[in-house]
């Protein structure tokens, strides 16, 4: 095995609803809770409105990974 690993650190990028998860990601980093720095936070007014367009987009530029909270 080689003793140097490269690890993969995949950027994800997270569609959060204003009022429910994006809410409870504010509250966490006011509690000075801490998340994966390659977690990118995307507030949007509702989840249930998202346009798959926009989750296309996210890995259009780059996004490994693309998740809708809500």
């Amino acid at each position: 095995m080689n003793a140097q690993r490269e690890f993969f650190e995949p950027e994800i990028v997270a569609f959060c609803c204003h009022y429910c998860a994006y809410a409870a990601a504010d509250m966490a980093g006011s509690m000075r809770l801490s998340y994966p720095t390659n977690v990118k936070i995307i507030k949007i007014p509702c989840s249930g409105k998202t346009d798959v367009l926009y989750l296309l987009k996210a890995f259009e530029a780059g996004a490994d990974g693309v998740f809708v909270a809500g």
